[in-house]
């Protein structure tokens, strides 16, 4: 029993650095003095990255399906989620985000994102969201679901006033942005 227990803790030792597993504090700029953490974890076998970003009322989750090519993120102020297809010009591959959040870890943000995307929402709920995968499927379950179109870049600064920013590690800053408050 003794053998089998070392066996499962020594096996347990070397699969664990296979899933990757970051986490970062980032700074929130609408309370002062608190910090938030944030952390990526890969998945390499089912081709998925999850960002958390815990920060309190402002918290959220993004999960990245590569296999797919589409991303969600979901807003817990806001009680929705947010569907859209991945811009594989600007949002990294897996491997390469692998490499960018070790190069991170550990940093203080050092200026804006690398890269920025804004999106604007569709305000109608989508109904089925079996045709985003499972897993995103899985994620947005039971909460409003809207998809979300990406703006080209002349016309992002229409939409500065009703956005919702998620920054990634200072690697990437993606805004959601409503066609009204009450959308999102």
């Amino acid at each position: 029993m003794k053998f089998t227990m070392i066996v499962v803790g020594l096996l347990g030792l070397f699969i664990a650095p296979g899933f990757a597993n970051y986490n970062n504090y980032v700074n929130d700029d609408h309370n002062v003095a608190v910090s938030g953490q944030q952390s990526v974890s890969i998945n390499n076998q089912h081709n998925v990255a999850n960002v958390d970003n815990n920060n309190g009322w402002d918290s959220w989750n993004a999960l990245w399906d590569y296999e797919n090519s589409f991303a969600a993120t979901r807003l817990f102020s806001k009680k929705s989620c947010i569907v859209h297809k991945m811009n594989r010009d600007v949002m990294p591959s897996l491997q390469d985000l692998d490499v960018l959040v070790k190069e991170e870890k550990g940093k203080e943000p050092g200026g804006p994102p690398r890269k920025e995307l804004t999106y604007s929402i569709n305000p109608t709920k989508v109904e089925d969201l079996n045709q985003f995968g499972t897993k995103i499927a899985g994620m947005c379950q039971g909460i409003p679901t809207y998809v979300a179109e990406e703006v080209p870049e002349p016309n992002q600064p229409l939409y500065s006033k009703k956005c919702y920013t998620a920054n990634i590690l200072w690697i990437l800053r993606m805004s959601f942005c409503g066609t009204s408050v009450e959308t999102f």
